[in-house]
């Protein structure tokens, strides 16, 4: 009967084990082309220095034990083909001067990695301006995570949003998708691996995501929370809906960074896209 009683624990304990994994198994670091150059302080106005950058549009695919995720889906698909003109309001064209091949599309890449769009689980919203939100369209039957202020402004952007940064047309027949709307942090799978962080500022209900990974350990895809390192020497994104809940989700990341020990993974910074993009973390 002893012999019995261990031998079940024992299955219990590996049943537990394999079962509680705790880690997202691969993160795939990719952009919707890139914009510029341009001057740095269009982006950064009180940036001392006048100097051309060139910026990625970060996208990033992670293949999850518990589904495939997509967090951000780039410019649309209108400006790869042409379209730049006509489906952005007049001027932004010429003001982020965007370089965008069909190939860096979201759903070509998803072919690149061996998956369809339809693959997909879940999408991720960072935000709703129109290099993140751009191609929601491609994913009807996926499950949309947003924070629920983030999609009322989506639908209702304030007047200096307007006929801009929003385009309405990305996303005008998605409006009976499924959302899981949030209100601030949220485990989205309960352990762990994949934690969405509220870090208003640049929009009304911007969010990052602090993912882990078995062998990189905890990152955090800040998005346009922070855009690249210059933000964090002082000099604050120049389009916000809120400079201080801006500021205030800085310090918080960089504590998350500090406390944690997670590195931060820009949301425009070409130095990392190019020492990191394009292929997987482990």
């Amino acid at each position: 009967m002893k012999a019995i009683k261990f031998f079940a624990a024992m299955l219990v304990g590996v049943a537990f084990l394999g079962g509680n994994t705790g880690s997202a198994q691969q993160l795939y670091w990719t952009s919707s082309g890139t914009f510029g150059p341009f001057n740095i302080q269009i982006l950064v106005p009180t940036y001392p220095e006048a100097r051309d950058i060139m910026v990625p549009v970060n996208m990033w695919v992670l293949d999850h034990p518990k589904g495939l995720v997509v967090y951000d889906t780039g410019n649309n698909v209108a400006i790869a083909d042409g379209q730049c003109a006509s489906h952005w309001a007049e001027g932004i064209c010429g003001l982020l001067n965007p370089s965008q091949p069909r190939d860096a599309i979201i759903d070509k890449i998803l072919e690149r990695l061996g998956y369809s769009v339809s693959d997909v689980d879940i999408v991720i919203h960072s935000h709703s301006h129109l290099d993140h939100i751009g191609n929601i369209e491609m994913f009807p039957d996926a499950i949309h995570v947003i924070q629920d202020k983030e999609l009322y402004q989506a639908w209702w952007p304030e007047s200096f949003q307007r006929n801009g940064v929003h385009v309405q047309a990305d996303y005008d027949d998605a409006r009976d998708f499924r959302y899981f709307k949030m209100d601030g942090d949220y485990d989205l799978f309960g352990d762990g691996t994949v934690k969405i962080i509220f870090t208003p500022g640049h929009t009304m209900g911007h969010q990052s995501v602090q993912i882990k990974l078995p062998e990189t350990g905890s990152v955090l895809l800040t998005q346009d929370s922070i855009w690249f390192k210059e933000n964090l020497e002082g000099h604050p994104a120049g389009l916000n809906y809120s400079v201080l809940d801006y500021n205030d989700s800085l310090e918080r990341m960089k504590m998350i960074r500090d406390v944690e020990g997670v590195p931060l993974w820009y949301g425009h910074s070409i130095q990392q896209y190019e020492a990191m993009g394009e292929r997987w973390h482990k």
